[in-house]
Parts: structure tokens; C-alpha cells; sequence
């Protein structure tokens, strides 16, 4: 296994591991109007996750983004695996952003005041993407 981190992966890694680790640990032991609220968002988008309990949606939620944070800061784990996991959250979260009805401008992808924190997460994806494209093209060639 080959545990060199490539220089340019840093920044990307550092800098969208803190932001997760960040958010997972501000959800964690949320009260229950803020869990409702995160919940209902959510499984408005998504109706599997109505039947959770919103607590306990929000401690999974608190809890994978910590684990993605870490995964991500931690050279120890494969690019292609933080990457796919960075990936798949912010694929997520965009699904929200797109599926939401006022996160975007009417018959637009251009996102109103209320989509652009959701918006963002295209960047997420992008760097997601890019870490495991990387180690997927420079394998044969290490």
C-alpha cells in the first residue's frame, strides 16, 4: 500500500476535512427542534429517512461527517476511498439542493439566497471526483 500523500491532494483534504469535522461535531447532542429540523429537510427529499427518528437521524448525520472530516485529514486513508466517501455525502446533498423546491431559481440551476449553502457542495464533489480520478489514473503509472 503505497502511503504517500501527493502534495497537491493536501490543501483539498485539510481544508474539506475540518469544514466536515466541523459540522459533524456542531450536530452533535443537537436538541430536538434543531434534529427535527435537519430531519424534516431531509426526508422531504429523501422519504426513506422519514421513518428515523430525527435524534437519532442526526447523530448517523453528526457522525458520518466526522468520519468523512477524518478520513479526509488522515494520510493514512486511501484518496480514492475519502474521496469516494466526500463524493457520495455531497452527491447527497446535492440532491437536496436540486430536489428542494426554492433552493433554485424557477427553471434554473442558479441557486436563490436559500440554495447557496446547498449549491456549494458541487465544489465538494468536484474535489471528491478529482482525489479519486487521480489515484485512479496514477496507479500504472507508480
Amino acid at each position: 500500500m503505497n502511503l504517500r500523500v501527493k502534495a497537491w491532494h493536501l490543501p483539498p483534504r485539510l481544508l474539506t476535512g475540518a469544514y466536515f469535522i466541523n459540522s459533524g461535531l456542531a450536530k452533535r447532542g443537537a436538541d430536538e427542534a434543531t434534529a427535527g429540523q435537519y430531519h424534516g429537510f431531509a426526508s422531504g427529499t429523501y422519504p426513506f429517512l422519514g421513518k428515523m427518528d430525527a435524534k437519532r437521524f442526526t447523530s448517523l448525520l453528526s457522525a458520518a461527517e466526522v468520519a468523512i472530516g477524518v478520513g479526509l485529514v488522515l494520510p493514512v486513508v486511501p484518496a480514492w476511498l475519502a474521496g469516494g466517501a466526500l463524493t457520495a455525502f455531497a452527491a447527497g446533498t446535492l440532491g437536496l439542493y436540486l430536489r428542494t423546491p426554492g433552493m433554485r431559481e424557477d427553471g434554473s440551476l442558479r441557486p436563490t439566497q436559500q440554495g447557496v449553502p446547498l449549491a456549494k457542495d458541487a465544489w465538494m464533489v468536484g474535489i471528491g471526483l478529482a482525489l479519486m480520478i487521480d489515484e485512479a489514473t496514477s496507479r500504472g503509472r507508480s
